[in-house]
C-alpha cells in the first residue's frame, strides 16, 4: 500500500467529490511530528489517525448525496479511513503518513471521495541559502527579487476560505 508524493500536513486543502467547497485539514492526531516547519509550530504531519471531521470549518458546503426539497443538505463529513497512504513510517500516534494522493473514505458516500487539492507544505528559501546566491545570476533570472531581502513569510497566511 506504500505510496509516494508530498507529505500532507496541517493546512492542506481538501475537497470532497460530493461537496461544493474545499476546506483545510486540521491535524489533531500527531502532536509531535512536523514537516516543512523550521519552528515546529504549524505544519503537523497528517496521518491515517486523522479521522472523523479533521477540518477547520467541518464541512464541504452542501452534499450532493443528500438532496432535499430546497437543494441539498449541509455536508457533515465523517472520514472513516484513509487509503493510498505511505505505510513505510509509523508515527507516534500509530498512524501512517498521508501523502497528496491519499483519499479519505466518507461514511456518507462509503467510498474514497475526499482528496487533497494542495498538500499544505510551502517551499521557502532559508536566509543561509539566500546569502549564498550569486547576485549577478539572480538578477538575470529574476530581476524583481532581491535575495538579501527574503523574509520567508507564508504567501497563503491571510487567505480565508468562505
Amino acid at each position: 500500500m506504500s505510496n509516494t508524493g508530498h507529505i500532507v500536513c496541517n493546512g492542506a486543502l481538501c475537497q470532497c467529490k460530493n461537496g461544493f467547497t474545499p476546506d483545510k485539514l486540521k491535524v489533531l492526531s500527531a502532536p509531535n511530528e512536523y514537516v516543512n516547519d523550521p519552528d515546529g509550530a504549524e505544519k503537523l504531519v497528517a496521518s491515517t489517525m486523522d479521522i472523523g471531521i479533521p477540518l477547520e470549518k467541518g464541512t464541504f458546503g452542501q452534499c450532493k448525496l443528500q438532496p432535499s426539497s430546497s437543494g441539498y443538505l449541509p455536508c457533515v463529513p465523517s472520514i472513516t479511513a484513509w487509503q493510498d497512504f505511505y505505510d513505510k513510517v509509523t508515527l507516534s500516534n500509530n498512524g501512517q503518513v498521508l501523502v497528496e494522493r491519499s483519499k479519505g473514505i466518507c461514511a456518507i458516500a462509503g467510498s474514497p471521495c475526499v482528496e487533497f487539492l494542495m498538500h499544505g507544505q510551502q517551499p521557502s528559501v532559508s536566509a543561509a541559502e539566500a546569502n549564498e546566491v550569486d547576485e549577478t545570476v539572480q538578477s538575470q533570472l529574476n530581476p524583481l527579487v532581491d535575495p538579501k531581502r527574503i523574509d520567508n513569510k507564508d504567501p497563503f497566511e491571510n487567505i480565508q476560505l468562505s
